[in-house]
């Protein structure tokens, strides 16, 4: 949620700053701030390969030279400029969300071509509609000036629908690049509402621009500390986390059991699944833990200022948890069976290899539904003692709790009893 609402809580700083008088910029500081951001996000979006933010921004700067030009910089608007804000009050929002369903492609000819081509073809449309009618006459022309008609519904429509699709795709993906589109389309209708020329919408402009550029800080920033498969903080993440904390505390070090044996099994496709249903587990661990995944099938939960005993009821109700869960399998990979002739061999061997067949058959057929287990240890740090010693002792427990048989949760301090376990794949 932080990536979705610091956008806006800075775009309704700037409204706010700027509509109370707290702040007023000269036309030429306001100009420089969106040059700047444009250049700078631009620079950002080249260097981190960010086609659509790159795109996004010349969407927001043709979108202003545009309604600057046509009305002659003028406010009120001209007749050709009241065209322009309702022609580009269409076109923008439409170019955000197709901008959104776009896939990263590189700064290649082949990916820039189509967005070059598009935004030719809307700046084509923008001259033909706008060009000044000579045989509308000056007065009418004059009187169109003095009462402009507010956005269009089309317009408004425009906006609400874009942002409601930029607002999905933002909760279905967890993605900055939406969450910045958003924000810089909320940016530009304010623009466009307050006449799209002067101080005000120029403001707005440079909010949108900046909006944007942060959008790719806030995506490098994600793909060093998150892992992009399950969402979770990544090992970049814990280690930061484990220098911020103080004695006492708690590491769990987590491992999905036969991980290796489900992937040869199934493929790497369902290996996946598999590893976000235990990620999606360990994101709502009870006992104020955070978790992270550490590589691979390698998870670590931190328990700030909580002992072993604090937490144990914690790490059993998480093992209970992704032991009772089940993943419904696509459709079952066969690539392991034999097939053929020999299939139809046993059926003819009689009554004796009855059983043999049956359970034969049985495995050609796996089941729907996946289960896993994971093995769990964890320590609790003593006074001074390195985060890396309380790592070594949760690991020393995690592996005892797998030479135990798997699917347990094993202490540092002393080992636990071997408790009932449920058969799978885990």
């Amino acid at each position: 949620m932080k990536t979705l609402l610091t956008p806006g809580v800075c775009l309704l700083a700037v409204a706010v700053l700027l509509h109370t008088g707290l702040i007023a910029p000269s036309p030429a500081v306001v100009s420089y701030a969106f040059y700047g951001a444009l250049v700078a996000g631009l620079m950002l979006a080249w260097r981190f390969h960010s086609t659509r933010i790159f795109s996004a921004l010349l969407v927001v700067f043709l979108a202003q030279q545009a309604i600057s030009y046509f009305s002659a910089g003028h406010v009120p608007l001209s007749l050709a400029g009241t065209k322009a804000l309702a022609v580009i009050g269409v076109l923008l929002p439409l170019d955000f969300v197709l901008l959104s369903f776009e896939k990263e492609k590189g700064f290649t000819a082949s990916s820039l071509a189509p967005i070059a081509l598009l935004l030719f073809v809307e700046s084509v449309i923008v001259a033909v509609i706008c060009r000044p009618d000579p045989l509308v006459s000056a007065a009418r022309a004059a009187h169109h000036a003095l009462s402009p008609a507010p956005l269009a519904f089309a317009v408004q429509l425009a906006f609400a629908a874009s942002a409601v699709v930029l607002l999905i795709r933002y909760f279905l993906f967890h993605r900055p690049v939406e969450s910045g589109l958003l924000w810089a389309l909320a940016a530009s209708f304010l623009a466009l509402r307050f006449g799209g020329v002067g101080r005000i919408p120029s403001v707005y402009f440079a909010s949108a621009a900046f909006l944007l550029a942060g959008s790719i800080v806030e995506t490098s920033y994600l793909l060093a500390y998150h892992d992009e498969l399950t969402t979770l903080p990544s090992r970049r993440a814990f280690y930061d986390a484990l220098l911020r904390l103080e004695s006492p505390y708690s590491i769990a070090m987590l491992d999905i059991d036969h991980f290796k044996r489900c992937n040869d099994t199934y493929g790497h496709d369902t290996g996946d699944q598999v590893l976000r249903m235990v990620a999606s587990r360990l994101a709502r661990v009870s006992g104020g833990g955070e978790a992270y995944r550490c590589g691979g099938e390698e998870f670590a939960i931190l328990f700030s200022g909580k002992t072993t005993a604090e937490v144990l009821d914690h790490l059993e109700k998480l093992r209970a948890d992704i032991e009772s869960s089940s993943l419904r399998l696509r459709g079952p990979d066969r690539r392991q069976e034999t097939r053929g002739p020999d299939r139809r061999n046993q059926r003819q061997r009689g009554r004796i290899q009855t059983g043999h067949v049956i359970r034969q058959l049985s495995r050609e057929t796996p089941s729907s539904e996946l289960s896993v287990t994971a093995s769990i240890g964890v320590a609790t740090s003593k006074l001074h003692s390195p985060p890396e010693e309380v790592i070594q002792a949760a690991d020393k427990a995690l592996y005892r709790a797998k030479a135990a048989g798997r699917n347990r949760v094993e202490t540092a301090s002393s080992p636990r009893r071997l408790r009932a376990k449920s058969a799978g794949i885990a």
